[in-house]
């Protein structure tokens, strides 16, 4: 049975627009998105899943760092279904003209997936498959696809290459979040 971590506070729901990266370094996790093409993103992501492997394997994976905040491990399911989501969101790009995304609320995901209580372990393996995954799909990009569209519920536009830079921030960032 696992612990009951409502003392630890709910999390704020993250309702904030990222697009902003693709056009300037994220001061919070200092990464440059608008400095990568889609030639870069297979290689990164598989370093990321290194450094994920380490955050899931730390003594400290369940444990929040204050409240209202996720634990490593809440972190490392997250990044498991963003990959899962941009691997979806890359192959309707590349066989569909202009697909609309299908909407994702991360907070639900992680409320019923409930992240806090998943097994580390099977985390960072299905992390490790996700990302091998998508940077598979990304390694299949050519000049003639790189910059097919896609766009977001609320309008927002992205073409296969921003959708993996967008992408790959996300990843990065929350490697800064688990770090500190």
């Amino acid at each position: 049975m696992s612990e009951d971590r409502t003392d630890q506070g709910a999390v704020e729901p993250d309702t904030k627009d990222w697009t902003w990266v693709l056009d300037r370094a994220c001061p919070d996790c200092g990464f440059d998105a608008a400095a990568l093409v889609t030639e870069d993103l297979p290689a990164l992501l598989d370093e990321s899943t290194g450094r994920w492997s380490d955050v899931l394997g730390r003594d400290d994976v369940r444990d929040r760092p204050r409240p209202g905040v996720w634990s490593p491990l809440e972190y490392g399911a997250h990044v498991r279904d963003v990959h899962r989501v941009f691997a979806d969101r890359v192959r309707l790009m590349l066989v569909e003209d202009g697909p609309r995304f299908p909407d994702w609320d991360q907070d639900d995901a992680a409320r019923e997936g409930r992240y806090d209580e998943q097994d580390p372990a099977a985390v960072g393996a299905d992390l490790a498959e996700a990302a091998a995954a998508v940077a598979a799909l990304y390694s299949t990009v050519t000049d003639a696809t790189r910059h097919r569209p896609g766009y977001r519920s609320n309008g927002s536009e992205f073409t296969v290459e921003s959708l993996g830079r967008y992408h790959l921030h996300d990843v990065v960032h929350h490697l800064a979040d688990v770090r500190g």
